[in-house]
């Protein structure tokens, strides 16, 4: 039996709102993925995502899926 989990992950809103848009920092991503591996989660597949905040900024996102043994 598996277990799964959907994360999304992007980075704050401040990098958005003073540069006009935000990208995932790939140092806090790794440490991200890091912490969950250390649980037993193993990415099954991501997908990047550009969201929409307040109309005008744009961030990136990641929607990650995750499976470990239940």
């Amino acid at each position: 039996m598996k277990q799964y989990k959907v994360v999304i992950y992007q980075e704050g809103m401040l990098g958005s709102l003073l540069l006009g848009a935000s990208k995932v920092d790939p140092l806090k991503f790794t440490d991200f993925l890091n912490k969950n591996a250390s649980q037993g989660w193993r990415v099954v597949t991501m997908e990047k995502d550009i969201r929409r905040m307040l109309l005008l900024w744009k961030r990136e996102a990641y929607l990650v899926v995750m499976e470990k043994d239940a």
